[in-house]
């Protein structure tokens, strides 16, 4: 938009704090220069701050009312976000009720600020070997031909995309996928478009960057937030430039990036929570949004997984998505022997080594004198969960939230995995001076600990949130025990997701109960897909594998479906109770979470709220309730249940809440009050 240089200009600003965007003068002059709308400015904000925004949107509309402020510097000769990102992050703060600002703050990377431009600059002559190798490599590869299976699914997906925007590839584990994902992004980059290749985990993307790089080589750019600003950044500017990657290969935040001509999407393990954000705002779903984002640009999307989250596998069978399936383990390799070991019944008979049935330590030692490597999985990080007094049964607690502290052995410490909260470990019960503790629950690291005395020379690697903080330690771990430096793996829900290890031949899960006791009616569809995904890790080159699975409920159910791989029943079963009490796919939920220091006056205002929010949504909001942890960084918290039909009228609604919010917040009594929302929670 030009402006007459007459005439007075203003500029609605997007900035990163939890705010659509505010409105500021622009000097004269820039008024005739050029249109601002998409480039950064820095402008002064309150008394004595000074912001990076971006232009939303240029007019002659002067506020009333208001002083206006000017801006102080553009930072940008051209825009750096474009019409399509813009639509996009328009559609995810009304979608997951969130201010604009939030969106800004997660769509650009930190590097894009002016206090940063002089460190940014620095840092880029710093830096060894110029640019990033991920990024800048020639192909060395060719395509390697599909088997029959893999053709014929390549050519299903192929006619799917002609009738359908978005098709679902069920494959077991090992069917090999991956390998008709390369070939789909030949072909669509042949065509001349961009494609979008989205994984759940960093650590995903240090074994498939080097599988894609050999065939993709400098056409391909890697986004994620292990990077660093300045590694970010530069991707960034590419795609925002006339020579964009024409592949990019990344994690959730990869969606934001500056697309120019998308013609494919192919969300991995599309069943995982990982691409959810959960803190901070926006909570947005990476797969969903990026449906949303290929729809934008009349692209197709592809989401792949063995283990299919509900409500895509419900979208594919009402035939809103096509569907394509994938029976067989490529060139036909056997799918692991499922083994049960009741652990309540070894118990029982004191046959237990620590966290170990016989049958386990068995089939460890032979995997091990055959010189193969074994993973074990347990989904939770530390060396037991808490500790307590054998005294008088006194637990240390989070002085902030409404947890025990996990005990971390090897730094002898106590810590809160909610705020970060760490303390020693007590000489003795501050409540009756016995000096002796019991450690209840075991973690990651209290398996590490109890292999040397079940097997004297095997090594170990263990890949955790303790373990593996940054890119580095991450592609350490799995570089090591590709090359066998290690023969056991221990890991949380990281070594769940897709990783591709050649010599595995055991997988031990050494508690399958832990996620099945959870509060929550999605327990029993996480548990197959986590222990069916970490079974699928075993058996994956000419190695038959082999997984025991250590449970107190061996005749269960969903034990009995997992041994069974029958995905079908487990989801016909879930699916009449999810309909019978309204929870997705027949319903969508949203969660309005409301935060205060003070516990007592919290109560109050929840209930203020959940009664007009009732007026307005009657039966479909349930509570307040206090969620199982209602204590994180010294706030209170309350939670109510928004249960919508399908077709509710999303604006609306989005209007609705918003407008009860600022009503509630006007009140005398919710200074200090927080209230936002969590759309499609996991």
């Amino acid at each position: 938009m030009r402006s007459h240089p007459e005439s007075i200009m203003f500029a609605d600003i997007i900035l990163p704090i939890p705010f659509d965007s505010f409105t500021y003068l622009v000097p004269p002059t820039l008024q005739p220069t050029r249109d601002l709308r998409g480039c950064r400015v820095v402008v002064p904000f309150g008394k004595n701050k000074i912001y990076t925004g971006v232009v939303l949107r240029v007019h002659n509309n002067k506020p009333e009312g208001v002083e206006m402020k000017e801006i102080m510097e553009v930072l940008d000769e051209q825009p750096v976000v474009n019409e399509k990102q813009f639509a996009f992050w328009q559609w995810i703060a009304n979608y997951y009720i969130c201010p604009l600002g939030d969106v800004m703050k997660s769509g650009l990377p930190g590097a894009m600020k002016p206090k940063d431009e002089a460190a940014l600059k620095e840092s880029s002559r710093k830096r060894k070997g110029g640019k990033n190798n991920l990024f800048h490599e020639d192909a060395t590869a060719t395509l390697q031909p599909l088997t029959p299976a893999q053709q014929t699914a390549m050519g299903e997906i192929e006619a799917s995309f002609k009738t359908k925007n978005a098709t679902l590839l069920h494959g077991v584990t090992s069917s090999g996928k991956t390998e008709i994902y390369i070939h789909l992004i030949n072909n669509y980059l042949e065509r001349g478009k961009q494609v979008l290749y989205l994984l759940p985990e960093i650590a995903l993307t240090t074994q498939i960057t080097e599988r894609l790089r050999r065939v993709f080589g400098d056409r391909m750019g890697v986004y994620h937030s292990k990077f660093t600003d300045v590694q970010r950044l530069e991707v960034y500017k590419r795609q925002a430039s006339p020579t964009p990657y024409q592949l990019i290969l990344g994690v959730r935040s990869s969606i934001f990036l500056p697309f120019q001509d998308l013609g494919l999407v192919i969300i991995d393990e599309e069943h995982e929570q990982s691409y959810k954000q959960q803190e901070p705002s926006p909570r947005y779903h990476a797969r969903n949004a990026a449906i949303m984002l290929a729809h934008m640009f009349g692209a197709k999307t592809l989401l792949g997984t063995a283990t299919p989250s509900f409500e895509v596998y419900h979208l594919a069978r009402k035939e809103r998505y096509g569907y394509v399936q994938l029976t067989q383990r490529y060139k036909n390799k056997q799918l692991p022997t499922i083994e049960i070991v009741d652990t309540k019944e070894a118990k029982r008979k004191k046959l237990m080594r620590g966290l170990f049935s016989p049958r386990l330590i068995e089939a460890m030692q032979g995997a091990l004198d055959r010189h193969e490597q074994i993973i074990l999985f347990q989904n939770r990080r530390g060396f037991s969960s808490f500790i307590e007094c054998r005294q008088c049964g006194w637990t240390p607690r989070c002085p902030h939230c409404d947890v025990t502290l996990t005990l971390h052995k090897k730094t002898s410490t106590l810590t809160c995995h909610y705020c970060g909260y760490t303390t020693r470990i007590p000489e003795r019960c501050p409540a009756c001076e016995e000096e002796k503790f019991n450690h209840v629950g075991a973690g990651t690291e209290k398996i590490e600990d109890q292999i040397p005395q079940l097997f004297e020379n095997a090594t170990t690697l263990r890949m955790d949130l303790d373990t593996a903080k940054t890119r580095l330690q991450f592609e350490r771990i799995i570089s090591d025990f590709a090359q066998h430096k290690a023969d056991i793996l221990i890991g949380t829900q990281m070594v769940t997701k897709g990783l591709d290890f050649d010599n595995v031949s055991v997988v031990g899960i050494l508690d399958a109960d832990t996620m099945l006791n959870l509060p929550d009616f999605r327990s029993y569809e996480r548990t197959f897909q986590t222990l069916s995904q970490v079974a699928g890790r075993a058996g994956r080159n000419n190695t038959p594998g082999h997984v025991i699975l250590q449970t107190r409920s061996a005749d269960s159910d969903i034990i009995r479906q997992i041994i069974q791989g029958d995905y079908w029943q487990m989801f016909y079963n879930q699916m009449t109770e999810r309909q019978q009490f309204h929870y997705p796919p027949f319903r969508r939920l949203i969660y309005i979470y409301l935060r205060h220091k003070d516990d007592h006056l919290l109560d109050h205002l929840a209930t203020e709220m959940g009664n007009r929010l009732r007026t307005i949504f009657g039966d479909r909001i349930l509570g307040p309730d206090r969620p199982p942890i209602a204590r994180i960084q010294s706030l209170y918290i309350r939670k109510l249940m928004l249960k919508l039909e399908l077709n509710a009228p999303t604006d609306q609604v989005r209007q609705a809440l918003l407008t009860l919010q600022q009503q509630i917040l006007a009140l005398p009594a919710a200074k200090n009050l927080n209230i936002y929302y969590d759309v499609d929670p996991l």
